[in-house]
């Protein structure tokens, strides 16, 4: 390998990787006869598929500017390094759920991974109609494992306070977060982008809601001050990919430490914005009617296993600094521990419905928008599926301290899609 970052392309790749030993025993034959083909359809980096004749495997390599915008907004190579340590956590919590890493070079900003096949990303499935299997029971898990186990909660005190320490370097990636997510969407920034003029009005209405702004800033608040643990920073559609019966998931290069609710609420802002955006995707009335009863099905199975695993975790590995054994069990106090578990687990849900409506507004306003939405040509009807999200999205905000429970938030889904007033 180079010491001086150079980025690959399919012709250099060979080469430039068939030396390293555990590459080579993955992919298998002499280099030169390896296929290459360059996947990357994201927003920030290169993705390569190398094949060969024992395997495959995935190269992924950061470029030092944002992908979607080009070399005007620059981004430093050291966001690999802050990926590659959000993977080999994540595997170690909750063992399975990410790809498995073969090698990392830190120098040329490059992770070699399991490729995942015959898996396809989650939006192509739900845009397609199709379900998977156990898509709730998992992704509600991952969230439960990760929240629990990288948090105070189990975590050695040391070793929680260096792994913040670590991610607090991440600064470039949390700035877009910190600033795409949670300030542009509310005002008429550079970058914004929606379906106009049809939202303009709604647009409007939110940018002139004085309430809306006010939470969405108490969010970023708790995004920026309560590293809480472990979040995967960007656990959308796009980051988990499926079979019919199997979930994984990837792309945690905006791994941070933050609140418990963040990536679960992330995750089922994007389920609420499928769920708004199948008229177009499926036409039989009958057929989307019983898809979009299964996403919402979905994420209610997502909070409901995220509850039933963190209770789990609370009674087998509380074995961290916070709530502690020996104040309450040893104590004789098991009820005010279940009773603080409770209050924790009302707080995260309260946290989830904020973030989970400040994503379907930056994925409608901001810069970064989701296919559900933005492969629907028509615009006349791509607009009234956004503004239910909109609408929704301001619900969810202003109702978090409020709502209480999962089949709540479906019924608000429910009268959002059939055109009344939650």
């Amino acid at each position: 390998m180079l010491s001086e970052y150079e980025p690959l392309s399919p012709e250099t790749l060979p080469h430039r990787l068939g030396g390293l030993p555990a590459v080579a025993e993955a992919v298998g034959g002499p280099p030169e006869a390896w296929r290459v083909a360059e996947v990357g359809d994201g927003n920030l980096n290169l993705v390569f598929i190398v094949e060969g004749s024992s395997g495959s495997v995935i190269v992924k390599q950061a470029l030092p500017y944002v992908r979607l915008v080009g070399d005007s907004w620059p981004l430093p190579l050291k966001r690999a390094f802050f990926e590659y340590n959000a993977l080999i956590r994540q595997e170690a919590v909750d063992p399975g759920i990410v790809p498995k890493v073969a090698y990392f070079d830190e120098d040329q900003a490059l992770i070699v991974m399991e490729r995942l096949s015959p898996h396809i990303i989650l939006r192509g499935q739900t845009m397609a109609g199709r379900k998977v299997e156990e898509l709730g029971r998992v992704m509600g898990r991952f969230c439960a494992r990760t929240a629990f186990r990288c948090s105070d909660l189990s975590m050695d005190a040391g070793q929680k306070k260096a792994d913040v320490a670590l991610f607090s370097g991440n600064v470039e990636l949390c700035d877009i977060t910190e600033n795409l997510v949670f300030t542009d969407p509310y005002f008429d920034a550079e970058m914004n982008r929606h379906t106009a003029p049809q939202l303009d009005g709604v647009v409007d209405e939110l940018r002139a809601d004085k309430a809306l702004k006010i939470e969405a800033q108490h969010m970023k608040r708790a995004f920026t001050a309560r590293a809480e643990t472990l979040c995967h920073g960007d656990l959308h559609a796009g980051s988990i990919m499926v079979t019919g019966d199997s979930v994984r998931i990837i792309d945690p290069e905006f791994a941070f430490y933050g609140p418990m609710g963040f990536d679960i609420g992330m995750l089922i802002g994007n389920y609420l914005m499928a769920y708004h955006s199948m008229s177009a995707h499926i036409p039989d009335a009958e057929e989307r009617a019983a898809y979009q009863e299964w996403l919402l099905e979905v994420t209610r199975e997502t909070w409901v296993s995220f509850t039933d695993e963190f209770r789990r975790l609370w009674a087998t590995e509380r074995t961290g600094i916070l709530y502690p054994v020996t104040l309450y069990e040893d104590q004789g106090h098991a009820d005010a521990a279940e009773a603080a578990r409770d209050e924790l687990l009302a707080e995260i849900f309260a946290d989830l419905l904020g973030f989970a409506g400040i994503e379907m507004h930056r994925r409608i306003l901001g810069l970064a928008h989701v296919a559900e939405f933005d492969s629907i040509e028509n615009e006349d009807l791509r607009a009234p599926l956004e503004e239910r999200s909109l609408r929704l999205g301001r619900d969810l905000v202003l109702r978090r301290r409020q709502i209480t429970d999962i089949d709540t938030v479906l019924a608000m889904a429910r009268e959002r899609e059939t055109g009344e007033t939650a």
